[in-house]
């Protein structure tokens, strides 16, 4: 059996509030296997983006492990991340000062290894990848719907070929039309690319759409793991409140009769 992509073993991560110790995981274990697009789910203040920077490498557990790929998540932020994980922020984030092009080669040029000429080449492939006219290059993100953004930043994330991406709140912002082109995107990239893929959202559509797998972060711990039936089978009071409250149960009906279901 292959590697685990992200193994998080007894996880603790405890943070100092107004002089008293607040713990938001407690024991927290997940495995992450290869070519998974696995959903973390939870409620305010449960921790979902906290996994994410420690997958990241940008924060360090107070106890226990993150491992990335075979190795401690901390050494990616002390390495850098880029050429093995990619990131796509809820906002896109992009550089306001620099254009399309200039946001999607970042990485590559802040590397200082390969020509110029090379550089714009891989970065005009990655924005036609994510489905974007060669036009759009020299835009500015204000020029940008939401739309184009999430694209751009999506490309940008993938300029290094990572075998895994992380996605806080994918379609957060986008109105329905541009949520759906974007779902299918990130499917579609997906099977081509054989991604790893974490996705924090609390967008149902998105959730059942996507995941493969989905993890539930409530009570300090992932209290389960599974697929969408599985997990909604779990009697915790969050689980019914997400799944089974009238948004859960109008999600997962639009999702078995929408043609692309199955």
């Amino acid at each position: 059996m292959s590697q685990p992509v992200v193994q998080i073993s007894q996880l603790w991560s405890v943070f100092r509030s107004a002089g008293r110790d607040a713990v938001v995981h407690q024991d927290l274990d997940l495995t992450i296997e290869q070519g998974e697009m696995l959903s973390i789910v939870g409620g305010s203040g449960s921790g979902k983006t906290v996994l994410l920077r420690q997958i990241l490498g940008l924060a360090v557990p107070s106890r226990g492990s993150v491992t990335v790929l075979g190795e401690p998540a901390a050494q990616l932020g002390r390495e850098g991340a880029a050429s093995r994980v990619g990131m796509l922020f809820q906002h896109g984030a992009l550089f306001s000062a620099f254009s399309v092009l200039d946001n999607i080669a970042f990485a590559l040029r802040e590397l200082h290894t390969l020509p110029a000429d090379l550089i714009h080449d891989v970065a005009m492939v990655k924005l036609q990848m994510v489905g974007l006219d060669p036009s759009a290059a020299h835009k500015m993100p204000a020029d940008l719907s939401g739309g184009m953004i999430k694209r751009v930043a999506l490309a940008r994330a993938l300029i290094m070929d990572p075998p895994l991406l992380l996605l806080d709140e994918p379609t957060a912002g986008l109105d329905p039309g541009s949520a759906d082109e974007f779902c299918a995107l990130l499917k579609s990239l997906h099977q081509e690319l054989g991604l790893t893929v974490v996705m924090v959202t609390h967008d149902l559509d998105t959730l059942l759409e996507l995941s493969t797998r989905i993890a539930v972060v409530a009570d300090r711990h992932i209290i389960a793991a599974g697929s969408a039936a599985q997990v909604m089978a779990q009697p915790h009071p969050f689980i019914k409140e997400f799944f089974l409250g009238e948004r859960g149960l109008r999600a997962s009906a639009l999702l078995h009769t929408s043609p692309k279901a199955g």
